[in-house]
């Protein structure tokens, strides 16, 4: 369930990758975007990649946009707080943002540490030993 700190605002959640050359590795991201918004209040889930692909991070803000989203919240979809999670995606939104005047926006951790990445792990190295 999804709370949010303002209901008078339609909010947008954007999940943004790091984008590939290759086209699998981009598949994934839309299949995310849409168990997200299977799973969760939202009724505005869109998606980004950082680089190397399209939608690009304004494509994908602007989407959030078109779509009635008055607040977007921006998750980068890496594991650790690297240099894209915690510089170059906040300047790359940040740019996006200021195409639209009154939209708020606001920009969550990555992934991080947390008891089920690592029992994700132990079930893809299990899932290996088959």
């Amino acid at each position: 369930m999804f709370f949010t700190t303002d209901p008078m605002k339609k909010q947008a959640l954007l999940i943004i990758d790091h984008g590939s050359i290759r086209d699998d590795a981009n598949e994934l991201l839309p299949k995310v975007a849409r168990m997200l918004k299977e799973m969760s209040d939202f009724e505005i889930v869109c998606y980004a990649h950082m680089e190397l692909a399209e939608p690009t991070i304004q494509q994908g803000f602007d989407a959030c946009i078109a779509r009635g989203a008055e607040e977007v919240i921006v998750h980068p979809y890496f594991l650790g707080p690297g240099r894209h999670s915690v510089s170059d995606i906040p300047h790359m939104v940040a740019q996006a943002a200021a195409r639209h005047s009154g939209i708020s926006y606001r920009i969550t951790e990555p992934l991080g540490l947390d008891a089920k990445i690592v029992g994700l792990i132990l079930e893809r190295v299990r899932e290996s030993l088959r």
